[in-house]
């Protein structure tokens, strides 16, 4: 075994979750997925095509009028991607370690902003490349913030991949116009690749249908990679099914990495996502609606703690927050999102899952079809904190 592969961390989420087990008296706000089940359209059209036995291979792209409707939908949020640069995958995970493969090699120099999702920076690493991280820094209030000069100062003709989460997991930050604008034309002088991982950017709550993608600026022929997914704004998180949009002439190099990777994402698969497709316009804009509203909830309850510190965020489905300095335990996020699990009920997922920037906040997803259960939440967090005897 690789040393490197053997050394990867394991998932502190899952190590807080896995903490939970058995009890049905947890309120678990820790995974990145809403408490709503998959529309019953989508849960339909895979269950028909199983009936049909679409249970063979695919092209390795993916269905001929799934990538189609896909063109159609991304092209109504942010222009027409034009004809053979999208490519179906089986997550959008899987998709972001294609994008990986396709162009970081073992000692490639690879920018990260973080904190950030701990998979984004792992693949590359898995890949024997080089991560430098550049981290975002919060504000008096909670908001966290990119220092663009840092970042374009960071980003050489040596670095190979700049590797961008937007709307962020967990900060909720999002690039706007000006600054997408300013790394394109830099990466463009610089001959570096950027990955822009936009799997949230439905789940937007500024103008528009959609958060700025490099899709509104990009050409076709740019150094770009945009990843989506179905996981977030179509509550499909285990149907893992995801989506590239390349620039023109890599597709033939993808669909030889999908060969090597998984063949194809399956049919039934793909065919859930063809439903989505067609209820996205009726679909979408209320659960993003819904979000909201959990969003303002959630905030507004967290602003009532004393010395807690939240921004209410732009995009994404996560309050990202910091306990009070002196709260019992608050410097281990890791040991005080147990804490949280064991004494009092409420699953929360620790900041130090996302890196080191994050240590001394907490995650919490907000993405609930009853919001008492966020004010629930939010009673135990006040009772975790100021309670006698709660640490």
């Amino acid at each position: 075994m690789r040393p490197h592969i053997a050394g990867l961390p394991g998932s502190r989420i899952r190590e807080v979750a896995n903490a939970a087990l058995d009890r049905a008296d947890i309120l678990a706000f820790y995974f990145g997925e809403s408490d709503e089940v998959t529309p019953p359209e989508i849960r339909e059209a895979a269950a028909e095509s199983i009936a049909r036995g679409e249970t063979f291979y695919s092209h390795n792209l993916g269905l001929a009028e799934l990538r189609e409707a896909l063109r159609g939908y991304i092209g109504g949020l942010h222009g027409d991607p034009g004809p053979d640069r999208i490519a179906v995958t089986s997550s959008g995970v899987s998709a972001l370690m294609l994008a990986m493969q396709m162009l970081a090699a073992a000692g490639d120099e690879v920018v990260v902003v973080t904190p950030v999702w701990p998979n984004l920076p792992a693949q590359p690493a898995i890949l024997g490349a080089q991560v430098r991280r550049v981290p975002l820094a919060p504000d008096a209030q909670g908001a966290w913030r990119l220092d663009l000069p840092r970042l374009l100062a960071a980003v050489t003709p040596a670095t190979r991949v700049l590797l961008l989460n937007a709307p962020n997991n967990p900060t909720g930050w999002t690039l706007d116009r000006a600054e997408q604008q300013a790394l394109l034309d830099h990466c463009r002088r610089t001959g570096t690749w950027i990955v822009a991982d936009e799997v949230y950017d439905r789940l937007w709550y500024g103008d528009g249908p959609a958060a700025p993608s490099f899709l509104d600026i990009a050409s076709p022929d740019d150094r770009v990679v945009v990843v989506g997914s179905f996981s977030k704004a179509f509550l499909m998180t285990g149907w893992r099914l995801g989506w590239l949009v390349l620039p023109r002439g890599a597709i033939d190099t993808m669909a030889k990495l999908l060969e090597f990777n998984s063949s194809c994402a399956p049919v039934f698969v793909q065919r859930a996502g063809l439903a989505a497709m067609a209820i996205a316009d009726r679909f979408v804009p209320p659960l993003v609606a819904r979000l909201k509203a959990g969003r303002d909830r959630l905030c507004q309850g967290l602003a009532t703690l004393p010395g807690v510190t939240v921004a209410v965020p732009l995009g994404g489905m996560y309050a990202w927050f910091r306990p009070p300095a002196d709260a019992p335990g608050a410097g281990d996020s890791l040991a005080f999102a147990k804490r949280l699990v064991a004494k009092h009920g409420l699953g929360l997922a620790p900041g130090s899952a996302f890196g080191p920037e994050g240590e001394g906040w907490l995650r919490w997803c907000f993405a609930s079809r009853d919001p008492a259960r966020l004010d629930a939440g939010v009673a135990r967090l006040r009772a975790a904190l100021y309670s006698a005897g709660s640490a």
